[in-house]
């Protein structure tokens, strides 16, 4: 199993299907595992694709829509229910405070875990791990909805040929990777910088420079795509993305896996949604999501 991953738990909008449950992903990142948009049903989509709550360490809420959210009672209730040791950091829009409020208390239960409320009111980074920062980006749909991005540190590689040049093998390496310099030499003389990697969610929107913000340089992008093309103007109606729309996004911003979801039970055929992306000018990897697919993060480019 990778060590990061995607773990789609659920693909439809407004309504689950015979085939696609309510929204739920799951990023497995290292140690960390962040649930995003919980939708009604994700507890057993968790069950089914091996997720325990005892895994999760963040919940991420675009919005308080009920396709993105409503899932959260029975999630809360469950970290409860299995008495979750560590603290779980639950992100939403700020202003859906009494949406939240409700849903941790839809029901009588016994609370035996600590959730940490961070309602999200402004753009900007919300949370400092060392192995990530995670930021929040408005977006533009008729109830305030946030996008996330979580962006590895860069760090450096060692060039081999540069180390052996001055002389520096074995447990110098060590040495001068943790204090930066060694007799004389910089780290920067016999490395070179490693970006880190970048993953970016982006649910209900209509095309806004959040999306942009959110999507730069990304190694692997999860988009909403609810309609096509030639839904348009519903699209931009209700607060959406078309598949052109997210892929055209993606391009521009030098996404190199897009993961495309949140498909309107309009649509039968999802290959309509790739072939759109890709007559859209996207040329990277491309996911077209299925519920209990998994999604390696791409393994870094140099």
């Amino acid at each position: 199993m990778s060590a990061r991953e995607l773990v789609v738990l659920g693909t439809a909008s407004q309504v689950p299907t015979r085939h696609r449950n309510h929204n739920g992903y799951a990023l497995r990142w290292d140690a960390d595992t962040i649930l995003f948009d919980p939708g009604e049903g994700t507890q057993r989509q968790m069950l089914l694709a091996s997720v325990s709550a005892h895994q999760l360490t963040r919940i991420c809420v675009t919005h308080f829509h009920g396709d993105h959210s409503l899932g959260l009672a029975g999630v809360i209730q469950r970290i409860n229910l299995d008495r979750v040791p560590h603290p779980i950091h639950v992100h939403y829009p700020a202003s859906g405070q009494q949406y939240y409020d409700r849903l941790r208390q839809a029901t009588a239960y016994r609370e035996t875990a600590r959730l940490l409320a961070r309602p999200v009111a402004d753009d900007g980074p919300i949370a400092h791990e060392p192995g990530f920062t995670l930021s929040a980006h408005r977006l533009s749909h008729p109830v305030d909805s946030f996008g996330y991005r979580l962006v590895e540190p860069d760090g450096r590689r060692m060039l081999p040929d540069r180390l052996a040049a001055h002389g520096i093998t074995g447990r110098d390496v060590g040495h001068l990777q943790r204090e930066g310099t060694l007799r004389g030499v910089r780290v920067e003389d016999v490395s070179e910088r490693r970006p880190g990697q970048r993953f970016a969610f982006v649910m209900d929107t209509r095309l806004c420079d959040g999306v942009y913000a959110l999507a730069e340089d990304c190694d692997l992008l999860v988009i909403e795509s609810t309609f096509l093309a030639s839904d348009g103007a519903l699209a931009h109606e209700y607060g959406h993305l078309t598949a052109a729309q997210a892929a055209r996004a993606a391009a521009e911003s030098r996404v190199r896996h897009l993961v495309l979801t949140h498909f309107s039970q309009r649509y039968d055929d999802p290959t309509r949604f790739a072939d759109e992306a890709r007559a859209a000018g996207f040329e990277g990897d491309l996911t077209i999501a299925e519920d209990l697919t998994r999604v390696p993060v791409p393994a870094r480019s140099r």
